[in-house]
């Protein structure tokens, strides 16, 4: 049994994401664990489908089993991000981590993750945020300043700041899990174009909200599961049907609130504060408090964590347990490896929260509450609950890898 893990939002699922699932396989792998962001994502915003319809499209497209990257890290910068993923795959026992790349090298990512843990580079970046620059930017000066052009170039892929943050995040660890990447073809990361049978999340977003055919995009299973969500009134999920409960809750948040968020510095919650008490829609809000220095995601991210109520301290901390989303054929032989390493308690409903610590609980009832919002996100509301009720999802056992849903066609 050689098990490879993915960290993903699947956002939605589409063909870039089964060529990686191929990939693994004819890298030997047997069974697909996939450590997936729930309803709500890095973005600051609602994923586009439920977190159950993206576990279902992973599932029929060949994964074995999704779990669940808990809310504080899976609304986090990448960094935080990238560790939430990968504490999981360590606890399932995976032996490899998958993972897409603008670079598709994982030699030239160990390099650029050694030069971004040198003490040097924490002393030179200091120099460059003072003169006002992103993190990003100034980050990426500094490296080309200490390591080279080539190093800093790999900074300018978000996927390559991806994997050097995925393999800073098993250096933290201790893990043994053996890196793969593969180089990104055909469409970029926020690319605004598809190419062929390839196009960025971004892009499919964006057809997907216009109401524009996506189905040459992605697989099969996952145009089916997406048909379906459409056609229930459950997708496309978006912060518009919210917009004014976000800013009501903001408008109720003291200046203390505020400091407790995640991913402060510098007084930035006082700018966030001021903006939320003149601000009459999220895009006045978000111009209001973004700077050069502070980032639109930074700033969405922040927000979506007020309103979403968590706190810094949520993430301070291990990720507390492995919630099973969906499992497929061989997820009972990855969760049966997981009760072994013994890391991580499993669990997938919450008459388990009294068996978990204080800080697992508080998570827990933070992924319920933010269900319920979720499901005021959607075109036709949904109930509350949800996080409670919906179950882990399944596979009939006639349906194997890469069984197809609703297969009538690739169009949506």
């Amino acid at each position: 049994m050689k098990t490879a893990g993915i960290v993903a939002e699947f956002n939605p699922f589409h063909n870039g994401h089964l060529s990686l699932f191929r990939r693994l396989k004819e890298n030997g792998a047997t069974h697909l664990a996939v450590a997936m962001s729930g309803n709500f994502v890095q973005r600051g915003e609602p994923a586009i489908l439920s977190k159950w319809a993206r576990a279902r499209q992973a599932l029929l497209c060949g994964a074995d089993l999704v779990v669940e990257i808990p809310l504080p890290w899976a609304v986090a910068g990448a960094e935080k991000f990238a560790f939430g993923g990968v504490s999981l795959l360590a606890a399932l026992g995976a032996d490899v981590l998958g993972f897409g790349s603008e670079c598709g090298s994982a030699g030239q990512l160990r390099k650029a993750s050694a030069a971004l843990a040198s003490p040097l580079l924490r002393q030179v970046l200091q120099k460059e945020l003072k003169s006002g620059a992103t993190f990003a930017a100034a980050r990426q000066k500094a490296v080309r300043g200490l390591f080279g052009e080539e190093t800093a170039d790999l900074l300018r892929g978000p996927n390559n700041i991806l994997g050097i943050e995925y393999l800073k995040a098993m250096k933290r660890l201790g893990s043994s899990m053996a890196p793969f990447t593969v180089r990104r073809a055909g469409a970029g990361h926020d690319a605004s174009r598809g190419e062929g049978t390839s196009a960025s999340s971004a892009r499919l977003r964006t057809l997907i909200r216009s109401g524009r055919d996506c189905g040459a995009f992605l697989p099969p299973p996952a145009a089916g599961v997406l048909r379906e969500e459409l056609k229930a009134g459950r997708a496309p999920a978006g912060l518009s049907y919210v917009e004014r409960g976000v800013l009501a809750k903001l408008r109720t948040m003291s200046r203390e609130d505020f400091s407790r968020l995640p991913d402060l510095s510098e007084g930035l919650e006082n700018r966030i504060y001021a903006a939320s008490r003149r601000a009459g829609a999220l895009s006045e809000l978000y111009g209001l408090a973004k700077t050069k220095r502070y980032t639109l995601a930074r700033i969405r991210r922040i927000v979506l964590s007020a309103f979403l109520g968590i706190r810094a301290s949520d993430s301070a901390g291990p990720v507390p347990y492995l919630r099973v989303l969906g499992i497929g054929r061989g997820g009972a032989a990855i969760l049966r490896n997981a009760s072994k390493t013994g890391l991580l308690p499993v669990i997938s409903r919450h008459s388990e929260l009294p068996a978990l610590n204080p800080p697992a609980q508080r998570i827990l009832r933070l992924e319920e509450r933010a269900a319920d919002l979720y499901a005021l996100c959607t075109p036709a509301v949904q109930p509350c609950g949800l996080d409670d009720t919906a179950g882990v999802v399944t596979l009939p056992d006639s349906m194997g890898e890469g069984a197809s849903v609703e297969n009538s066609g690739n169009r949506i």
